[in-house]
């Protein structure tokens, strides 16, 4: 008989970015951890993938501003710690009619929260911002502190800073049953491991693996098709002219916010994407052909954006776990208090992976977590969630 396997202090299931860094706060702290991941790493399936995302600190919420100002620091820690560059500051644009209540929330929590913003009246927003065409009646300002995350770059370096702190990964190991109990016990198709304590972070996969240790989020995956735009003239939008990342609220075009990075990881190409997409099935997520989106991202191109290609030149998948208010999951399992949920991330919650790896680890142990987590409490969706009888 093989030799029974060791219990870890904790297992954590999926290594996207939340539970990446998770595993790396556990292991900091001399936790004994595995982190699994059903995938082969690294992979494209999930909701971490893809070179770039926007870090900001522009939020209507004044808890997102708070851990955002934990979050920069980590994260200059953790870059420090990798020897690789994560963050560009490239500020980021936010334009909205000056009139709509988003706008406006996001200047109010800005100036409440004594951020650094510079206004622009839209007299001189052209010499600011050139190849821009701010929508009349839409006020701007920039969060000069905002810029662009390298997401793989970031991912791969939490993933090795994990292992050389002692943090065992095993990848290509989909989890078949969870057995809850002082001692968890975890089932892959290749394995049985055991544990003190879990942390469950799988993403777009949360219901197909909450649901069968009694809990039912109210979740929604969506597929979103990740847009790059050819510049007419190579680099007018690009990263290394300063130009910012943007965010257009209550655009004519659409409902929802459209964002955007400047040209970079694919030279002479703009990334710009509408911030939701179509029902999918994460199993099944190509299936999913639904291209709305797009048409709504080409008018918009080539209204507010005249030095781009209105039709895109590169489309790619991603895809966001979205709970109905849009706030994460960061909680205990109602009825096991060693089993932890970090879900529904609802497509903004890169940026928030360093904290919300240490919170998750701070709940694992039992500790006073150091962000108030009431937004983002199971308790908030009743009656849906709970145990399911």
């Amino acid at each position: 008989l093989s030799p029974p396997s060791p219990v870890y202090d904790c297992i954590v299931v999926g290594a996207g970015i939340q539970g990446s860094c998770a595993a790396y706060h556990l292991a900091k702290n001399q936790r004994k951890t595995l982190l699994l991941e059903q995938f082969v790493l690294p992979h494209s399936r999930g909701s971490s993938h893809g070179q770039t995302r926007i870090i900001r600190k522009a939020y209507k919420e004044d808890f997102y501003a708070h851990m955002m100002e934990e979050s920069y620091e980590l994260w200059a820690q953790l870059e420090k710690e990798a020897g690789v560059q994560l963050c560009r500051q490239t500020g980021l644009l936010l334009m909205g009619p000056e009139t709509g209540k988003d706008y406006q929330l996001m200047k109010d929590a800005m100036q409440r929260n004594k951020l650094p913003l510079v206004i622009l009246n839209p007299e001189e927003f052209s010499q600011h911002i050139p190849n821009v065409n701010l929508t009349g009646g839409d006020g701007a300002l920039v969060d000069t502190t905002a810029g662009v995350l390298y997401a793989d770059r970031a991912l791969s370096a939490v993933q090795r800073l994990f292992q050389v702190l002692g943090g065992v990964i095993k990848d290509g190991q989909k989890v078949t049953d969870i057995k809850p109990g002082p001692v968890v016990t975890v089932t892959t198709a290749a394995a049985v491991y055991q544990a003190k304590s879990l942390v469950i972070t799988v993403g777009t996969w949360a219901s197909k693996v909450l649901s069968p240790i009694g809990l039912n989020l109210p979740l929604q995956v969506l597929k979103i098709n990740v847009c790059y735009w050819k510049e007419k003239v190579a680099g007018s939008y690009s990263v290394n002219r300063r130009f910012p990342c943007f965010i257009q609220l209550e655009s004519q075009e659409a409902s929802h916010d459209i964002y955007g990075l400047p040209s970079n990881e694919y030279p002479g190409l703009m990334k710009v994407c509408y911030h939701t997409g179509s029902e999918t099935d994460p199993d099944d997520r190509d299936g999913q052909t639904d291209r709305s989106d797009v048409e709504i991202l080409k008018r918009y191109v080539s209204r507010c954006f005249p030095g781009l290609v209105p039709v895109p030149a590169v489309v790619e998948s991603c895809m966001y776990t979205v709970t109905p208010d849009l706030h994460f999951v960061l909680d205990y399992h109602p009825a096991h208090r060693n089993i932890v949920i970090g879900a529904g991330f609802s497509g903004h919650g890169f940026k928030f992976a360093p904290v919300v790896g240490k919170v998750l680890y701070e709940l694992t142990m039992g500790q006073v977590p150091s962000h108030d987590l009431s937004p983002f409490r199971i308790g908030r969706f009743q009656p849906h969630a709970g145990s399911a009888q």
